[in-house]
């Protein structure tokens, strides 16, 4: 589709939308309109359901020694977050299919009361098996919750407050980072770990009901959604669950095994997918020349950079000698970057301010970790930790600048409803399954070479951004 400013556009069925660069801006309303009496009860459900996902991950993390206290099954451990993670990457490719079918309100309200319905399990459970089944059905609901706090923006909003939106969501990431782990530990604590799960189910409860009054309530049942791509989903999900076994299994063969099963399995999803009637991602993603493959891409590989948040409270603690509270706020680091960097970069509303920080984004990540990195000390001074803190900020910043407008630009990237829902959806799906490959492989650079390989694994990750951003910009403006 070609826009020009003289005349209609003309259309081609699931092509690409092209933006016209001599367009000097583009609004993007603001945030009074975007949480003003009209947008925000849908905002709070777009933003909620995204923050009770990813703040059941660091609740849940919090308690965990709390939990094994009282009801044992400590050998599972890791199991907790791994059976929340795979069921969530698989409902996330169901989002378009399930938004289409039910209409956005239901289907949050669905997302919503399974994962109310997982944490009812798990606050219930008296035994470790019974609480990974309360966790699969609360990640079940969660992939649902994430993957529609991007694709139902395109129902629930106007245009203009798109990139706005896609911020507040994508912040909740980093918010629950730093309200997550207090909240757990506040609950673990007071020696009440199931009320935190108790708590959670409320919150979902609430938020399903107030999606019923705020959110568009019919589906679109004339799109044709196609066959449930059956062989995708399987292959995915057994890549995400290779993954999430290599993240936590021993260093060295076993783990290198088990992400070299992941790398081919995730080779076979796309493989599927290419041959497949009926597809999880946008059919655009796989065409020659279409900028929606290095958008995921890249979105990938800004999520990844969060994954080294898992190890810098370990690291503040055993090399800097920070107190726990103080090691967990270091923690947060790139996350405090990414959320109050959103809040500005949202209201980009030149199409060439927007490329800049597209590209700006890796471009960060990749400088601040090197940052990091460069001053690894054993015993590091005062001056080397706030390099650290310098370095960590930069790169969440960089993630922070260039994430809602990669993220508009895949929800903008066809015109065609059912390919654009998918596309909206993808971003989600693309995110988990970055954060599951990143998980692993910030554990198997720790395991080998300490706070140093990790940043300067993920760095190298940051370069290879720089150029998919080159990529991803030069095949929309072509």
């Amino acid at each position: 589709m070609t826009l020009d400013p003289a005349g209609p556009p003309e259309q081609t069925p699931g092509a690409a939308v092209r933006t016209d660069p001599s367009r000097a801006a583009e609004p993007t309303g603001s945030w009074r309109e975007l949480l003003g009496p009209e947008h925000l009860a849908a905002s709070l459900v777009l933003a909620g359901g995204v923050a009770v996902y990813a703040m059941s991950a660091f609740v849940t993390a919090a308690l965990l020694p709390s939990v094994i206290a009282d009801i044992g099954g400590s050998a599972y451990f890791a199991w907790v977050t791994t059976s929340y993670m795979v069921a969530s990457v698989l409902t996330s490719t169901l989002v378009a299919r399930t938004a289409a079918l039910l209409g956005p309100s239901r289907a949050y309200l669905l997302a919503f009361l399974l994962f109310a319905a997982g944490s009812v399990g798990a606050a219930l459970a008296p035994s470790m098996a019974a609480l990974l089944g309360g966790r699969v059905i609360q990640g079940m609901g969660g992939g649902l919750l994430a993957g529609l706090g991007y694709a139902v923006i395109r129902d629930a909003l106007p245009t203009h407050l798109w990139t706005r939106a896609t911020g507040l969501v994508s912040a909740m990431w980093g918010v629950s980072t730093l309200v997550g782990p207090v909240l757990g530990g506040a609950f673990a604590q007071l020696q009440i770990w199931r009320g935190a799960f108790w708590l959670l189910a409320l919150v979902a409860l609430a938020l399903g009901l107030t999606s019923l009054r705020s959110l568009p309530g019919r589906g679109d049942r004339t799109r044709s959604v196609g066959p449930l791509p059956v062989p995708s989903l399987i292959t995915i999900v057994l890549a995400a669950a290779a993954f999430s076994i290599a993240a936590v299994a021993p260093s060295g063969g076993p783990m290198l095994l088990w992400l070299l099963a992941g790398v081919l399995l995730l080779g076979g999803f796309v493989v599927v997918e290419r041959a497949a009637p009926s597809s999880v991602l946008p059919r655009m993603t796989y065409r020659r020349g279409n900028p929606l493959k290095w958008l995921y891409i890249l979105l990938g590989i800004l999520s990844a950079t969060a994954m080294v948040e898992i190890f810098l409270p370990r690291f503040g603690q055993e090399l800097a000698g920070m107190t726990p509270l103080l090691a967990g706020i270091f923690g947060a680091t790139v996350s405090i970057g990414w959320s109050f960097s959103q809040i500005f970069s949202v209201g980009a509303e030149r199409e060439r301010s927007r490329r800049i920080l597209m590209i700006l984004g890796p471009v960060l990540v990749t400088g601040g970790l090197l940052v990091f990195t460069a001053t690894q000390h054993a015993a590091p001074a005062g001056w080397a930790i706030g390099l650290w803190v310098v370095g960590l900020v930069l790169a969440g910043t960089g993630v922070g600048l260039a994430f809602p407008h990669l993220s508009v630009a895949a929800m903008r990237s066809s015109d065609d409803p059912v390919e654009g829902a998918k596309a909206a959806a993808g971003v989600n799906t693309a995110e988990l399954i970055a954060t599951t490959i990143a998980s692993a492989l910030v554990g198997l650079l720790v395991a080998v070479g300490g706070s140093a390989l990790m940043g300067a694994g993920i760095a190298a990750l940051g370069a290879v951004g720089i150029g998919v951003a080159v990529l991803a910009l030069r095949r929309r403006r072509s």
